[in-house]
């Protein structure tokens, strides 16, 4: 390590790659929540979050593992449920009056079609005003899990294979070639509730 007097230690998450500082701090001059999207391998967290001085305040959130109150039957950390999920937030921060918000992927690489959009497409479809460019909208298809579908037919002609790659969609009887079908009725109950509540 340097012994140089001009040496500035970086801050420990930013040694730990977990915050990028010049991007929070654009994100939080921007005056708006922040839409914040977070995927593990078998969950995503969306919340909405305003930056104050004591610290971060949760406004909003929901986590996958509570599309299950809604029947949802897939896994928590695909597409379609980063979608379902975001909806699922964006619904609840309207429900506070939260109308706009900036995303936040933290430090996550930016990648057409993946989660992170998912999710942010749910909560703009929930109503809630969020900037972005047409390279982070993802079309229909892929939002109610047609690519899915379509590698579970292919798949279904090699049974071990099928089984092994669709255990956690088979375990609670849910074939892959359904998600479509399926994501429309859990967005719909998603979209039902919300409302129930206005």
């Amino acid at each position: 390590m340097t012994r140089d007097s001009q040496y500035n230690l970086a801050y420990r998450r930013r040694r730990s790659g977990r915050t990028d500082y010049g991007k929070r701090r654009q994100l939080v001059l921007s005056g708006l929540p922040r839409l914040i999207v977070r995927p593990a391998n078998k969950h995503i967290t969306v919340q909405v979050i305003e930056a104050k001085a004591e610290g971060d305040v949760v406004l909003a959130a929901a986590h996958s593992s509570e599309l299950k109150k809604f029947a949802w039957k897939g896994p928590g950390g695909n597409v379609p449920a980063a979608y379902l999920t975001g909806r699922l937030a964006g619904h609840r921060a309207k429900g506070k009056g939260i109308g706009k918000a900036v995303l936040d992927i933290g430090t996550r690489p930016v990648t057409t079609g993946s989660r992170l959009f998912a999710a942010m497409n749910g909560a703009v479809d929930s109503g809630m005003e969020i900037p972005h460019g047409e390279g982070t909208v993802l079309s229909k298809e892929r939002l109610r899990g047609e690519h899915i579908a379509a590698y579970g037919k292919l798949l279904s002609e090699k049974p071990d294979s099928y089984q092994k790659r669709f255990s956690t969609y088979l375990k609670h009887k849910l074939k892959p070639e359904e998600i479509p079908a399926h994501f429309d009725e859990v967005s719909e109950k998603i979209a039902h509730s919300s409302e129930k509540k206005a």
